[in-house]
């Protein structure tokens, strides 16, 4: 199995994603890259969610973090606001590891392709630890 890079934190806030990537953008003298809100996707949303952000990235050098607001109404809780990104390279290789980590886990998001030209998954597996899988498509 070939991942590209390596597990990247995923953190999830409630509503202030940009202020909490401008602190940590300040704070490690890092790059905002690829915020997306959801408003700006092609994907049905309500208007209180439109300015939340639906992606971002904050980059250094070898220094990355994934970041996103959750939908109104979606609890983010200590222990759920974290989470761990992992990219494949092939269909292949996602699907057998979404097969293992939903054996007694939960899943978020069932495995599937996007409107955002990946195919995806986000699960807790049974220890806890919540997965996102992704597979841009070629």
């Amino acid at each position: 199995m070939k991942l590209k890079g390596q597990a990247t934190p995923y953190l999830t806030f409630n509503g202030n994603a940009k202020e909490a990537l401008n602190f940590y953008a300040q704070t490690f003298q890092a790059e905002i890259q690829r915020l997306q809100t959801f408003g700006e996707a092609d994907y049905p949303t309500p208007p209180e969610a439109a300015d939340r952000v639906m992606h971002a990235r904050l980059s250094k050098g070898d220094f990355l973090i994934m970041v996103s607001d959750t939908f109104p109404g979606q609890d983010v809780q200590i222990g759920n606001h974290i989470s761990l990104a992992l990219t494949f390279e092939s269909k292949e290789e996602i699907q057998s590891v979404y097969e293992k980590l939903q054996q007694e886990g939960t899943i978020q998001m069932e495995l599937q392709d996007t409107f955002w030209g990946s195919t995806y998954a986000k699960l807790q597996d049974k220890f806890g630890t919540i997965w996102q899988l992704d597979c841009p498509k070629q």
